[in-house]
């Protein structure tokens, strides 16, 4: 995020805040995850493969019994999601959470590329981490958006936060944030213990534990 908060600009281009160092970064988290987990606002917006990238990650990942790319996760109320977009086309197996009503829809659209679950009138995180654990998943990366960030943290349900702060102001009202307005546990006047801070180039990698007797997510 920026300095001021945002992950994004309002314009309709891709704001780019990170830099290499820290991609490489974040494809060596998503390597040791078990699953990666994206919104469906940042699927249509932001039309990722996410994948790992490199090829000797994938291979280590391989040689320790796992599959060669993490789970790809996604979660929409609507199932408002394209077949064409390139989450469903890249990498290894996919799964969609969704609601009862939307469930017919996308089992017909997305049937051939994921497996299409629904967790019944409302999409609720505590079934699909449930679901995610009985498939084996122990770390669950989840990369974004805002309000994909907002419920797991609103909700208590990460374990550990990682913050790469770019050296930039964004300053527009509509541009999307972090996080949005929500009843965070504890309050504003919680503070969240600072496991450590790192310098990945021109970004700061701020880690917080969430949980005090665990160690990771």
């Amino acid at each position: 995020m920026s300095i001021d908060g945002y992950i994004d600009d309002a314009s309709d281009e891709r704001l780019l805040l990170s830099n290499s160092a820290d991609f490489d970064r974040v494809d060596e988290v998503r390597a040791q995850s078990d699953a990666i987990m994206i919104g469906a606002g940042t699927l249509r917006a932001d039309n990722p493969r996410l994948l790992v990238n490199s090829e000797e990650r994938r291979a280590a990942r391989l040689a320790r019994g796992a599959s060669e790319y993490p789970l790809k996760v996604t979660l929409s109320a609507s199932g408002a999601l394209s077949p064409d977009a390139k989450f469903w086309h890249h990498g290894g197996a996919k799964v969609v959470y969704t609601t009862d009503a939307a469930y017919p829809d996308l089992l017909d659209s997305l049937g051939s590329w994921a497996d299409v679950v629904s967790l019944g009138a409302k999409t609720d995180l505590g079934r699909m981490l449930d679901d995610l654990g009985s498939r084996g998943i122990e770390q669950l990366m989840v990369e974004g958006g805002s309000s994909i960030h907002t419920q797991f943290l609103a909700q208590g349900l990460a374990d550990e936060l990682q913050v790469a702060v770019a050296p930039l102001l964004v300053g527009e009202d509509k541009a999307p944030r972090f996080v949005q307005p929500a009843a965070f546990p504890g309050g504003p006047t919680h503070r969240l213990r600072l496991e450590n801070a790192a310098q990945v180039g021109d970004v700061v990698v701020l880690r917080y534990l969430l949980r005090e007797s665990e160690s990771a997510a």
